[in-house]
C-alpha cells in the first residue's frame, strides 16, 4: 500500500497506519491511526499513534466496499463457470476497493444456473466471494433489460428450491418480479431461507410491491432500473420501495443509469441508512472498451456504458471507488454517508455487520485508502496489500 499520493512504503498483515482522515461509525478520525494485526483492526485513534508506522498523509482511510451486486470485471465473467474466471474478476474489483463481492448471475435455464451456482458455491466456501445473487430468471418480460426474455419464467417452489440446493447455502439474494404468480410463494421460501428476496425487473403496482415486502422481501434492485418510473397517481415500485423503511434500495451510481438529481431525491427519501452502492459491472467493468457477452448476449461497452445492440443498457462500467466519488462530487453526500452506503450498509443486509463494513477494534482488516481526490491509493483485505491498487486506473 503507497503511503500517501505519492506512494511509498508498503504494509504487512500487522502493522499501524497514521495520519489519515479514519472513517468510523463515530465519525471521522482527524489525523488518525489504526492499527492492524492478525488481519485484524486491533486499535483506532486519533492524534499521536501509540507506535510508528506508515503515513497515509492526509489520506482518507475508509472500510473495504462490499458490493451485492457484481456480474463480473477486468474482462472476465462469473457466468462462465470458471473458477479462474472468478478470481481473475474479483482482483479486478478488490483493486479499485471491493473486497467482499456477491457474484450476481443473470437469467439462464435452470439446469445451466444450477451448474454455475455450483462452481461459486466452491469459491464461496473458499472464502474468495460472499456468496450468490441470482437476478434472475424469476423476471417480468416487460422490464427484462438486458435479460433474455424467452429464459424469463414465473418462479415456482421447485425450481427455487432446486436453485438454493446448488447453492448448498451459498445463495445470499434472488431477484424476482413480485407480480408474477407464485412469486409471494417464493419470497417466503427464500426469506425462510435465510436468503434475501429483492424485487426487480417488475411491472408490478404498488400493492403488488407492498405484499411481497409484506412477505418479507427487504431490497429494491437497482431501484428505478427495470421498473416503471414513478407516477403522481401510481406510484408503482418505485414509490413503494422508496417510502417501505423495511426496504434498502441499490443505486447504481455511474451517473448513467441515474441523474445525480435522482441520486438526491432517492438519498433523501430513503435516509442514508436504506441506501446501497452496488455496481451491477459486468466483465468491461476495470476493462477496455470493447466487445463482451452478459450471459450470451453480446455487449458494446464504450465510453463507461455497457449496451446491448438495440441500446439498451446491459449492466454497467462501473466500479466502486467510482461510485463513492461520484455519490459526493456530484450527488452531494458527504463522505460518511457515500462509505455507509458502499460498506456498512451491505454488509448488515448480509449479516456480516460483526466482521466487515466498519473500522473498528475486532473487525476484519478490509480496508480502502483514498487519497483527497477519493482516488484509490491502496486496499488491504485482511490485513495484506491488494496486489495493483492504487495503481494507474
Amino acid at each position: 500500500m503507497g503511503a500517501g499520493p505519492e506512494g511509498g512504503a508498503r504494509v504487512a498483515g500487522s502493522a499501524t497506519l497514521t495520519g489519515a482522515n479514519v472513517v468510523t461509525p463515530e465519525g471521522v478520525l482527524q489525523h488518525g491511526w489504526v492499527q492492524v494485526r492478525d488481519g485484524l483492526i486491533a486499535g483506532t485513534g486519533a492524534g499521536a499513534a501509540p507506535e510508528s508506522g506508515t503515513d497515509l498523509d492526509g489520506c482518507w482511510l475508509v472500510p473495504g466496499f462490499v458490493d451485492l451486486h457484481c456480474h463480473g470485471g477486468g474482462g472476465d465473467s462469473f457466468t462462465a463457470a470458471d473458477p479462474a474466471q472468478a478470481r481473475r474478476a474479483v482482483a479486478a474489483h478488490r483493486a479499485h476497493g471491493t473486497t467482499t463481492t456477491l457474484a450476481s448471475l443473470v437469467s439462464a435455464p435452470p439446469p445451466e444456473l444450477a451448474t454455475q451456482v455450483r462452481v461459486l458455491a466452491d469459491l464461496v466456501d473458499e472464502g474468495l466471494l460472499a456468496g450468490v445473487h441470482l437476478e434472475g430468471p424469476f423476471l417480468a418480460a416487460r422490464r427484462c433489460g438486458a435479460h433474455d426474455p424467452a429464459l424469463l419464467r414465473a418462479p415456482d417452489a421447485g425450481t427455487a428450491q432446486d436453485l438454493l440446493d446448488a447453492g448448498r447455502g451459498t445463495i445470499r439474494m434472488v431477484t424476482l418480479a413480485p407480480e408474477l404468480p407464485g412469486a409471494l410463494e417464493a419470497v417466503r421460501l427464500l426469506t425462510g431461507s435465510g436468503v434475501l428476496a429483492a424485487l426487480g425487473h417488475t411491472d408490478a403496482a404498488h400493492d403488488d410491491v407492498r405484499a411481497a415486502v409484506d412477505a418479507g422481501a427487504s431490497v429494491a434492485t437497482h431501484l428505478f432500473n427495470g421498473m416503471p418510473p414513478l407516477h403522481h397517481r401510481e406510484p408503482g415500485p418505485v414509490g413503494a420501495l422508496l417510502s417501505d423503511e423495511r426496504v434498502t434500495a441499490e443505486l447504481i451510481c455511474d451517473l448513467v443509469h441515474l441523474h445525480p438529481s435522482v441520486v438526491r431525491l432517492a438519498a433523501d427519501a430513503a435516509g442514508p441508512e436504506r441506501i446501497v452502492l452496488v455496481t451491477d459491472a459486468i466483465s468491461a467493468a476495470a476493462a477496455p472498451d470493447g466487445q463482451y457477452l452478459l450471459g450470451d448476449r453480446p455487449v458494446t461497452a464504450r465510453d463507461g456504458q455497457a449496451r446491448l445492440a438495440d441500446g439498451s443498457l446491459a449492466g454497467s462500467t462501473l466500479t466502486m471507488d467510482a461510485a463513492v466519488r461520484n455519490l459526493v462530487r456530484e450527488c452531494g453526500a458527504t463522505i460518511t454517508d457515500a462509505v455507509a452506503a458502499a460498506s456498512a450498509n451491505p454488509a448488515r443486509l448480509l449479516g456480516l455487520d460483526d466482521r466487515i463494513g466498519r473500522i473498528a477494534p475486532g473487525m476484519s482488516a478490509d480496508l480502502v485508502v483514498l487519497d483527497r481526490e477519493l482516488e484509490v491509493v491502496g486496499v488491504l483485505v485482511g490485513g495484506e496489500p491488494v496486489p495493483g491498487a492504487g495503481a494507474a486506473q
